[in-house]
């Protein structure tokens, strides 16, 4: 049952997936908004230049029904007489193009904004599979737009049955009105008629858009199992990023071997810690811990120092208050200045009697170990 769970898209869709299928050109669209723009357009268009487009149409009109003697015995004379038709058929539908090509170009970005997408126009030879084919006939989205289909048709057939038969008297009169009269009036009554058959696939768009939201967003649900291999491939697989950080852990632990035989003085637990000083006073402002480990790492450490004659103190106190206060390259605490000063004094007296001779120097004991840096005195 967990696993069945775990399939099921029950999830909404990820910031990521949402990104990646507006990468491959999925992205909600609603016909029925578009239609509704490009007729409102398109209607709003002939209304207000309406005028103008009769002048220039019935100057078209003109030229075409024209017939001059000179055409009959010179082409040119026609070929004249054809463009200035021509021009005058462009000025009058010049600014009704204008305006469905910009209502085309702004009806996508009202729902799903406008995308270019070179992965939608690659070919996708799945759709040619039938039994695909046949599924996506029966599909509850092909119903979906059936239903929608029908509906818009029988909204618009209404709407169109009503205003004409509410208008019949008028449509009957306009056979005894005088031509430009009834003209007009025809005119407006169709304009009538396409305002309301617009404002009914309103009603449609209004239904459809929220409709198109849901479906889109039910296509990009994710199961548990799709959402938790996201956050894996966003993350990183936890087993490569584990053996990543060994990698770095080894790496960084053989630079820290690389300098303990630089390091002036090792002061160990004596077996659970050890911790590799250094000071110049040259560039640093107080001693630095330049290596440190416990146990085995520990243990290689004080092997090291012994290799290279590096000075080993045991200083149990001072030696947990190092590992557990003071990272890695990093100058010890205020605190332990006295502590650190006595010992590196001893490592200095000690060397200067290995290469000069002289009474061994005592080794440093009851060193000034603050207890709030060592409260209880016990390994970690």
């Amino acid at each position: 049952m967990a696993e069945e769970s775990d399939l099921e898209k029950t999830e909404p869709a990820s910031p990521r997936r949402l990104e990646k299928a507006r990468e491959e050109g999925q992205v909600a669209r609603s016909r029925e908004l578009g239609t509704f723009v490009m007729l409102s357009t398109g209607l709003g268009c002939l209304w207000a230049s309406g005028g103008l487009m009769a002048d220039h149409l019935g100057s078209a009109l003109r030229n075409g029904l024209q017939f001059e003697r000179a055409s009959a015995f010179d082409a040119s004379h026609m070929m004249v007489q054809a463009g200035s038709t021509i021009v005058h058929a462009f000025q009058a539908l010049a600014p009704l193009l204008a305006a469905m090509m910009v209502a085309a170009l702004v009806a996508p970005m009202l729902l799903g904004g406008w995308l270019l997408s070179g992965k939608s126009l690659m070919p996708k030879f799945s759709k040619l599979n039938p039994v695909a084919g046949i599924g996506r006939m029966f599909s509850t989205e092909t119903l979906a737009e059936l239903v929608k289909t029908l509906v818009k048709s029988m909204l618009v057939g209404s709407i169109a049955w009503w205003v004409i038969s509410g208008n019949l008297p008028v449509i009957m009169a306009l056979m005894g009105e005088p031509v430009h009269e009834a003209l007009a009036h025809t005119l407006q009554l169709v304009a009538r008629t396409c305002a309301m058959i617009i404002g009914s696939l309103l009603l449609v768009a209004g239904i459809d858009v929220p409709y198109q939201l849901w479906s889109h967003h039910k296509k990009l649900r994710m199961s548990r199992e799709d959402l938790r291999q996201e956050q894996k491939e966003s993350d990183g697989d936890p087993q490569v990023k584990a053996q990543i950080r060994r990698q770095q852990q080894q790496m960084a632990k053989r630079r820290m071997m690389a300098e303990v035989p630089k390091a002036d003085i090792i002061v160990t637990n004596p077996t659970h810690f050890a911790v590799a000083l250094k000071y110049s006073d040259k560039d640093m402002r107080a001693p630095r811990v330049i290596a440190k480990g416990a146990d085995l790492v520990a243990l290689r450490i004080r092997a090291l120092a012994q290799e290279h004659n590096i000075p080993v103190l045991e200083a149990p106190p001072l030696t947990r208050a190092l590992y557990r206060h003071t990272r890695l390259d990093a100058e010890i605490p205020v605190a332990l200045y006295a502590a650190v000063a006595e010992v590196l004094a001893w490592a200095y007296q000690l060397h200067r009697q290995t290469t000069q001779g002289g009474i061994l120097p005592p080794m440093p004991k009851n060193l000034p170990v603050p207890e709030t840096l060592d409260p209880e005195g016990s390994p970690a």
